[in-house]
């Protein structure tokens, strides 16, 4: 009615199109003369009015939705359960999803998050920079293991990925020999500090660069720049992906059925990175281009990613070493007594 009092004073030359339009553009205006001059009122009528949408979810596919949820993924976050149900055929959208499960009572709505803090803008682009660090969990049920993980500063794509009992100097360089033997050498990683990764005068405080590790002596040798991290927020890039993995993975490796560190330790090779990396990794601001290296001699790495150390030969060519004593002749090379 609205629409034919506003016509009948626009042909009579009372209104202008412009102010005929009701708020909307002229060609919608136009559109809408030539529907009432073709079929009246109702052809103005909105013909969804009253229909179903093509797409609509049939009251099954939701139940099954909640219940597949509620038996399998329960205390999954949404994020999370989505991921699977993509790899596992399914075509609605992440907001379809999660309105349904929390209508159905099976996830909890969200509470809104603190106030927004600006992120450091992450490397340009892929082996600029790299994070290595290690979370102590309980990755299974009755069992506390570290593990300790090597990721991208400018994709977070992870490398290398491995559980072990207690993170040091051995597993930090087998996370690098990883990560080269799959991409190539890289420029720099950043690390907490550790003291398998740097040494200190005391707790806290700044790293000794005169007196380097095994691991930092290992990095000078590959010309791979090592960076302590001073504070949380340094080291905030692998603190949240730490935070997503304790989310994830107790429940993926339940879902599994694995709870040996060795049935583990081969899920990640062969499943876990390359699902991890399809999800949660993002393109790097220069797309295509790398700063990875190739290793011209690889079996050279096996002599650098190792410990080293210095020992002296004695006059009968034995060498000591810990508690032992060894050389090239057995029958003069005894092990050490202790005494005076």
């Amino acid at each position: 009615m609205r629409f034919e009092e506003v016509l009948a004073r626009w042909r009579g030359k009372t209104m202008t199109q412009e102010e005929a339009a009701l708020g909307v553009s002229d060609r919608t205006m136009q559109r809408w003369v030539e529907r009432y001059d073709d079929g009246g009122v109702d052809a103005l009528m909105d013909k969804r009015v009253g229909r179903s949408p093509a797409n609509a979810a049939l009251v099954d596919e939701v139940m099954e939705l909640a219940m597949t949820y509620r038996e399998r993924h329960d205390g999954w976050t949404v994020m999370h359960f989505y991921d699977h149900y993509r790899d596992t055929g399914g075509t609605r959208s992440y907001n379809w999803v999660r309105q349904r499960l929390q209508e159905a009572g099976a996830a909890p709505k969200r509470n809104a998050e603190g106030p927004h803090r600006q992120r450091r803008e992450p490397a340009p682009m892929p082996g600029m920079v790299l994070h290595q660090d290690a979370s102590t969990h309980a990755w299974v049920p009755g069992a506390t293991w570290d593990l300790v993980v090597t990721m991208d500063d400018a994709t977070n794509e992870i490398y290398s990925a491995f559980f072990c009992n207690e993170e040091g100097t051995a597993s930090s360089l087998r996370g690098v020999a990883e990560t080269i033997d799959a991409q190539g050498l890289f420029c720099e990683l950043r690390t907490d500090r550790g003291s398998h990764y740097w040494r200190t005068e005391t707790a806290g405080g700044r790293v000794d660069r005169k007196n380097p590790t095994q691991f930092k002596r290992a990095m000078d040798r590959l010309g791979v720049h090592l960076e302590p991290a001073y504070s949380p927020e340094a080291r905030g890039r692998s603190e949240r992906m730490f935070g997503t993995l304790q989310g994830r993975l107790p429940q993926e490796l339940a879902l599994a059925g694995i709870t040996e560190m060795e049935e583990a330790n081969a899920w990640l090779r062969t499943v876990h990175p390359p699902r991890h990396n399809r999800w949660l990794t993002r393109k790097a601001r220069l797309d295509g281009q790398t700063a990875f290296l190739p290793v011209v001699d690889p079996g050279l790495l096996d002599g650098v990613l190792c410990e080293s150390h210095e020992r002296t030969v004695t006059n009968d060519n034995c060498v000591s070493f810990t508690p032992r004593t060894g050389g090239s002749n057995p029958t003069k090379c005894a092990p050490r007594r202790k005494g005076r």
